[in-house]
């Protein structure tokens, strides 16, 4: 029996989309590898890195450009922050895709001679770069991370013992510190001590980790049921879908009635998110206003904003519940690694030697991310442990009174949100 090989695909807005084009549609779409197959990938909204056999690789619609002797990026809608052996640099967007890597860089940092495998980017020695200027910022002396993600607004560190700290901006919720304070500084997430992590992520304006027993945790904002946690928004939508005659609704998407279910707008503690059968996770990526994980079994189970097929159902459905990716399974394929863009989801698979024909049909090239827009559920309710608070979005946002408990509360308009990679502002 031949050995299985590794392939990515990718689910959601896609280069053509981001150009003005009509998009391919909810189905998957393989990442075109060639003999040297694809390592890792680093995805912005209308373009993406790749790493293969012969170096990194810069792919939007209808291009492909080498980066040689670079060895990760960084991608967002303004630069591209690429890091080789002894030297981390930007250039503008542009410049990147056209190749012109030998004009003068908008940044540049020497690094001093290190481990052979570092810490992967954001990290990098002193501190942490971001995809746009100032490009650069330091880490205080006492926080020794060993990963680092970033929000739009937000960082999350990994600390070398499986702490968490958090800090930027706070308003939904993302810094997991009970309040909708923002910080200047980093600040151990208090509620996960004692908890080690293996994983941290940082989607636009939420949160999730996994500890090292496979356990899940989400916070922050809610609005289109990022955290698998019950959301207005979403339930909203569905009575209206109601209302119109449109719902024939698959048991997927079988939800409470707005009126009966209590809606958690903002989670700003740490909440244990417990998945169908209590699969334990072993990766977890945060898109702009989505989540994916891939479970210990090889499993992909997705939820949040899904307008543009991110989550990978098929569908453009939101979702405020954990849902298997169906086509993964029905195909044979184990999920290995999952990387979310702004928009879409990268998934590595391990597919047999001889692909059924109905994969090869997904033949595409490249990424996608996402503006806010449509969604369309409502979820289970309980999945907070005791202890853990929720804060009332509207009411701590001084929109409207404080509810009593397990009231609807007022969703938060969505901020403005660029079409980026999720990047962090610069914070003292």
């Amino acid at each position: 029996m031949a050995a299985p090989r590794r392939a990515w695909l990718v689910f959601g807005f896609s280069p053509e989309e981001a150009a003005g084009e009509p998009g391919p549609g909810p189905g998957p779409r393989r990442l075109e590898s060639g003999p040297e197959g694809i390592r890792r990938v680093w995805p912005a909204w209308s373009y993406v890195v790749v790493e293969t056999g012969a170096g990194l690789e810069v792919r939007s619609a209808g291009l492909r450009r080498g980066l040689p002797g670079w060895a990760e990026a960084l991608p967002s809608e303004t630069h591209l922050v690429l890091r080789g052996a002894a030297a981390a640099r930007a250039w503008p967007r542009a410049a990147a895709l056209r190749g012109a890597l030998r004009d003068g860089p908008a940044w540049s940092r020497d690094l001093p001679p290190g481990p052979r495998r570092p810490p992967p980017l954001p990290l990098l020695p002193g501190g942490f770069a971001t995809p746009r200027p100032p490009f650069f910022a330091a880490l205080p002396g006492g926080v020794r991370a060993r990963g680092l993600a970033l929000g739009y607004e937000h960082v999350l560190v990994l600390g070398a013992a499986g702490e968490t700290y958090a800090w930027g901006g706070g308003r939904h919720g993302q810094l997991g510190h009970g309040t909708l304070e923002s910080e200047l500084q980093p600040r151990l997430v208090e509620a996960l001590a004692g908890v080690p992590m293996q994983a941290v992520a940082a989607g636009g304006w939420h949160s999730a980790s996994v500890s090292e027993a496979g356990d899940l945790y989400v916070w922050g904002w809610n609005e289109s049921g990022q955290l698998a946690l019950p959301s207005k928004a979403l339930a909203e939508e569905r009575a209206q879908d109601e209302d119109a005659g449109h719902a024939e609704l698959t048991p997927r998407r079988e939800q409470p009635a707005a009126e009966d279910a209590a809606f958690i707008s903002i989670q700003a503690f740490p909440a244990l998110l417990d998945l169908p059968q209590d699969l334990e996770v072993s990766k977890v990526s945060c898109g702009s206003r989505h989540t994916a994980v891939v479970t210990r079994g090889g499993e992909l189970y997705t939820w949040g904003w899904g307008k543009y097929g991110q989550l990978g159902h098929e569908d453009n459905a939101s979702s405020d519940q954990p849902c298997r990716v169906e086509y993964l399974a029905a195909e044979g394929l184990r999920a290995e690694e999952v990387v979310c863009g702004p928009w879409t989801t990268y998934v590595c698979v391990l597919e047999p030697q001889s692909p059924p024909p109905a994969t090869a049909a997904y033949a595409e090239e490249d990424t996608g991310p996402t503006l806010p827009g449509e969604m369309g559920q409502a979820a289970p309710q309980d999945r907070i442990p005791p202890g853990l608070a929720t804060v009332n979005a509207g009411a701590a946002a001084g929109l409207v009174p404080d509810p009593a408990p397990a009231a609807a509360t007022q969703v938060l308009k969505p901020p403005r949100e660029e079409p980026n990679m999720l990047i962090t502002a610069a914070f003292p």
